[in-house]
């Protein structure tokens, strides 16, 4: 399939998400792949909102980035930001330290928890439907993603418009439209969560290779995207 026919599949989803899903919702970690759907929401389906985590721990270009997705498509998308309790969070840091979690797959599964997990539920709450910008080929964790499954955690559906895209024709499309991304990007990062967890990767490593590298790679999940779903 063409990188045209892919655009246009994902439009038509997304159109059909926007009419049969209401209110449905994007949540975007601000990653090349969710500014592609940002961008074809913008231009197919305004109606589903976007929603971003602030996990407190964020790199400078990621909120360089906020500011600008808010700037370009806030006229006319509704995007909302996230954030971690804050008397949760304290207390986790407090008990654990503020880099508790590279002492464990654990403490750092615990991390993401308050900073992403819990947050995530809030902004999902009384939707139908969400969005997300997996692709199978990110990591071995996702390789068998649907386009479309049932997310029993959450209590709703979930969508994968992208999963069958490659990297190439992520880049491709917000070169040629003109999308807003990440300045790290151009820096080697092509997977990017919070600043201590994030690093740039060498060429011929893996491209989820920079999040969580101390980590074995079947571990490289944040919690966001349960296993408990269904076709």
């Amino acid at each position: 399939m063409t990188l045209e026919a892919k655009i246009a599949a994902a439009a038509v989803l997304l159109e059909r998400i926007q009419d049969e899903f209401s209110p449905a919702t994007l949540a975007s970690s601000l990653g090349a792949e969710d500014m592609v759907l940002t961008d074809l929401i913008a231009r197919h389906a305004p109606g589903i909102s976007v929603f971003s985590l602030d996990t407190g721990r964020l790199n400078p270009e990621t909120y360089d980035l906020l500011a600008k997705v808010q700037a370009t498509y806030g006229k006319t998308l509704t995007i909302r930001v996230f954030y971690p309790q804050p008397d949760t969070l304290q207390a986790f840091v407090e008990a654990n330290g503020i880099n508790a979690f590279y002492h464990s797959v654990e403490l750092r599964k615990a991390c993401c928890a308050i900073r992403k997990v819990e947050p995530l539920k809030r902004a999902l709450a009384g939707h139908h439907a969400w969005i997300t910008g997996m692709r199978r080929s990110q990591s071995i964790t996702r390789a068998d993603l649907p386009l479309e499954e049932w997310d029993a955690e959450h209590g709703l559906r979930k969508f994968n418009p992208l999963a069958d895209w490659s990297e190439k024709e992520v880049w491709d499309y917000i070169r040629s439209h003109g999308v807003p991304y990440n300045a790290l990007h151009d820096q080697h990062y092509p997977s990017i969560g919070c600043a201590p967890c994030t690093r740039a990767i060498a060429v011929g490593e893996d491209i989820r290779a920079g999040r969580w590298w101390w980590e074995d790679a079947t571990t490289k999940e944040c919690g966001l995207h349960v296993k408990n779903i269904q076709p």
